[in-house]
């Protein structure tokens, strides 16, 4: 077991060394040999209630765990109760480094089910602590920290890692790649992703000029460990629940929530990398503290290995609605995605998805897992006796992690796929929040018309007693 005193002592040594290029100073713990379909992975869960409910539900049906403990910042909250009645000798912890320190030698994988700003030191202390991660997507909040924690997964090839965009594990993935290497997908010029549902957005004026005041902690949270690496913020029920994604101390707004959904196909099969360019191109109540309740942002990627630039337009808010090609016809709500916490909403008029434009094909697709299909209808049924024979996913993506971890399968989501996804959208994240246009060199991953926006890509130093995690 790697304790943190020695992961302490290991990220000393590598910060030097990754500064210098080398390539070998970062070790961990082995993960344990190979072995059969039917062993079970002890696995520890980090958030446990509400989406952590969600997955920890959806790993209990695989049949495939063996549960050791829970953390969760609120265990004596209504929302973690269901769980931990569920797993009564599963060992329980409010604090995930103690959780590490006390029982890190008792599980081999965790389950990260955390706000989006404390993916980054979980993930990085379980690495560090030998142990395969599940993380919710997005894999880390700000451009750096997905950088880290790539290069932390790489250099320990025998850990598994994978990110929750659960769709890249279902259909859409199989057939993506099928209809490509049959040349169906060929020449893709545009891609136009939409998210226009009703999100967990609080009701803040956009004229705000200051954080909202503290309020009454509840008696049950560890409001300092949730906090984690952000600056010092007094409680307020407005960043806690959910409603922490609308915040850009604390997470992805939209784009980051929803684009691992909808755009990790396209981005890993167009083999799209990180843009050049990223610009704001429209806001609806742009502030300095939240994300826009409406927002359009524009990516431009380079040509790559002989195909040709693509342009990707996210469009996010309940009254920016992307166009519609002629012939797209009704967009189809994939029954795979989750249901949120935060009770019914009205439905959007287009729902989530893309539209993907080639040189002389458009496909519309949804999220999640969501298939493609050719648009118009006609051009459809005259592209149908062309179309190959799409394979079936051997497992969904918490099967494939867990067989990944016994050393059967192959991760479909893992840190170094995902990671460069996530860098994207903390670029997105960068042009909202200034509202304004980025250059970007992908070879020395710097922004190059902006240098307050470039020293935003590590983002703000780490609170005292949480640099641990950040010394790279």
């Amino acid at each position: 077991m790697v304790t943190r005193r020695d992961f302490l002592k290991t990220m000393s040594m590598a910060s030097a060394g990754l500064a210098l290029g080398t390539g070998d100073l970062l070790h961990a713990q082995t993960a344990s040999p190979k072995k059969g379909r039917g062993d079970k992975v002890k696995i520890a869960y980090i958030g446990i209630g509400n989406r952590g409910e969600q997955i920890i539900e959806d790993f209990a049906r695989t049949g495939m765990v063996e549960v050791v403990a829970l953390c969760d910042v609120d265990m004596g909250a209504k929302h973690t109760q269901k769980i931990m009645a569920k797993y009564p000798k599963a060992k329980q912890f409010r604090d995930f480094r103690q959780m590490f320190d006390k029982a890190g030698n008792e599980f081999d994988a965790v389950a990260i089910a955390t706000p989006d700003h404390s993916h980054f030191p979980i993930s990085m202390l379980a690495l560090a602590s030998g142990k395969h991660v599940y993380v919710e997507k997005p894999l880390a909040r700000t451009f750096y920290e997905a950088e880290l924690l790539m290069q932390a997964a790489l250099k320990r090839p025998n850990l598994v890692t994978q990110v929750g965009n659960q769709g890249h594990s279902e259909a859409n993935y199989f057939q993506f790649k099928a209809w490509m290497d049959a040349g169906i997908i060929k020449d893709v010029t545009a891609i136009t992703a939409h998210m226009n549902n009703p999100r967990r957005w609080h009701k803040w004026d956009t004229n705000i000029y200051k954080l909202p005041s503290g309020q009454q902690l509840p008696k049950d949270l560890d409001w300092d460990t949730w906090l984690g690496v952000t600056p010092y913020h007094e409680y307020n029920k407005d960043y806690h629940l959910g409603q922490w994604r609308c915040w850009y101390d604390f997470g992805m707004g939209a784009l980051g929530d929803w684009g691992a959904h909808i755009l990790d196909t396209a981005h890993e099969f167009l083999e799209l990398g990180l843009p050049y360019e990223v610009t704001m191109q429209y806001a609806k109540g742009h502030n300095d503290y939240f994300f826009p309740y409406s927002s359009t942002i524009l990516f431009r990627f380079p040509q790559r290995k002989g195909m040709p630039p693509v342009d990707i337009t996210w469009y996010d808010g309940l009254d920016n609605l992307p166009p519609i090609p002629a012939g797209y016809g009704v967009s189809g709500l994939d029954p795979n995605i989750p249901v949120t916490n935060q009770g019914d909403t009205p439905k959007s008029k287009l729902n989530p998805g893309k539209i993907i434009y080639t040189k002389d094909l458009i496909f519309k697709g949804g999220s999640h897992g969501s298939t493609l299909s050719i648009i118009p209808e006609e051009k459809a049924k005259e592209m149908a006796d062309k179309l190959p024979k799409v394979p079936k996913s051997p497992s969904n993506h918490f099967e494939n992690f867990l067989l990944a971890c016994n050393g059967i399968e192959k991760t479909r989501s893992p840190f170094e796929i995902n990671g460069v996804l996530s860098q994207v959208f903390s670029l997105g994240v960068m042009a909202q929040r200034l509202n304004t246009q980025l250059f970007f060199d992908p070879r020395t991953k710097q922004i190059t018309n902006n240098e307050f926006a470039n020293a935003m890509l590590a983002g703000l130093p780490p609170r005292k007693g949480w640099d641990e995690f950040c010394k790279l």
